[in-house]
């Protein structure tokens, strides 16, 4: 189980994406830094999602989860399926094939299952694309 504050006891083992371990991502070393080396890994916000189980936060881990599982997916394709997700931009079939995407291309079961519901909400409630 990570221990929180995570920059203070997981560091040295939790990395950014660039693979930097967290304790050189500091405001003394920001000239030696890039843009990877400032995004969230997913195995930091999978610590953090522990964490905030463990403290009885269950949705938010639960959300940040799901952010986990969305760093796999390219900018351009998440600005694509956030488009696909606004009401009346799709259709049923659309969002279960979205929700087949997320899971099957990159993994990310999580996301999935809420795409399937909010496929079936945005049915019972007519936000659907009309066709």
């Amino acid at each position: 189980m990570p221990k929180y504050p995570l920059m203070q006891n997981e560091g040295e083992t939790l990395q950014a994406m660039s693979g930097r371990p967290l304790s050189q991502v500091t405001l003394d070393g920001l000239d030696d830094l890039s843009i990877a080396d400032v995004q969230i890994s997913p195995a930091t916000l999978r610590a953090q999602a522990a964490i905030a189980h463990e403290a009885g936060f269950r949705q938010l881990a639960t959300n940040l989860t799901r952010a986990a599982e969305l760093t796999a997916v390219p900018n351009d394709e998440l600005l694509r399926m956030y488009e696909l997700l606004r009401p009346q931009r799709a259709n049923h079939a659309e969002l279960l094939a979205l929700a087949d995407t997320l899971e099957q291309c990159y993994q990310a079961a999580e996301n999935a299952r809420m795409v399937r519901e909010a496929a079936k909400v945005y049915q019972a409630r007519r936000l659907l694309k009309r066709e």
